[in-house]
């Protein structure tokens, strides 16, 4: 793992520590994956989902420029909740990915819509239990559907991106069962709005949000 282990006293000591032997988020990830075709029926004013894909910091990251997005929180899930620690959870050995819960509007942005920007700048899904520098089954591409509709659509859309060859190699985003979502520690929550400069960031975050801003303009909120 390159991430910066333990995080908070490197953190606390101003330490910039970069791995540059290791793969960076790249342009050619940016894929515009097609909209979905299967959406869920409007309910409520509020919808929650929880996304897994990758270091949650640009996972949080960008889901915050979502249009229509109320909150978005950096997290554990697919574990016990005893064991929803950054330590422990960076052993990779206790089922929970890095995750974020999204809060939104359904009346402005729809659980397909924010699918489509998961599978198009938020992840990598053809990366198998890594993402970018990250390795573990913690920095795994997962979606935790909070409903039926929501399984129902993201099985859909899985389908269609594999039907239509829509990357180079074969999806490998899980949908899985939530044990519950567990909201990280304070210092990881909107870390890179709160550190832009932050060389992790800089290398591998901060081109997620730029593509999104360019590849779903409609959709940006600053």
């Amino acid at each position: 793992m390159t991430r910066f282990t333990p995080i908070a006293a490197l953190l606390l000591a101003g330490t910039a520590v970069l791995a540059f032997k290791s793969p960076s988020f790249a342009a050619d990830a940016v894929v515009k994956a097609p909209a979905a075709a299967l959406s869920e029926p409007l309910a409520g004013n509020r919808e929650t989902a929880i996304f897994a894909g990758g270091c949650f910091w640009g996972v949080q990251g960008v889901f915050s420029h979502v249009r229509g997005v109320v909150s978005a929180t950096s997290g554990y899930t697919g574990g016990k909740a005893w064991t929803a620690q950054y330590e422990t959870v960076s052993t990779g050995t206790t089922g929970h990915a890095e995750s974020v819960r999204v809060v939104f509007d359904p009346h402005q942005v729809n659980y397909a819509d924010l699918l489509r920007i998961y599978f198009s700048v938020v992840t990598d899904p053809t990366e198998l239990n890594r993402q970018g520098p990250d390795e573990g089954t913690q920095y795994r591409s997962a979606l935790f559907p909070q409903s039926s509709a929501q399984a129902k659509v993201a099985r859909a859309y899985i389908g269609q991106l594999t039907a239509a060859h829509t990357y180079r190699a074969p999806i490998v985003t899980r949908l899985e069962t939530s044990q519950g979502f567990f909201a990280a520690e304070d210092y990881h929550q909107n870390f890179l709005a709160r550190n832009p400069d932050y060389p992790y960031i800089v290398i591998n975050d901060r081109p997620k949000v730029e593509a999104l801003h360019r590849v779903f303009p409609q959709s940006w909120k600053a």
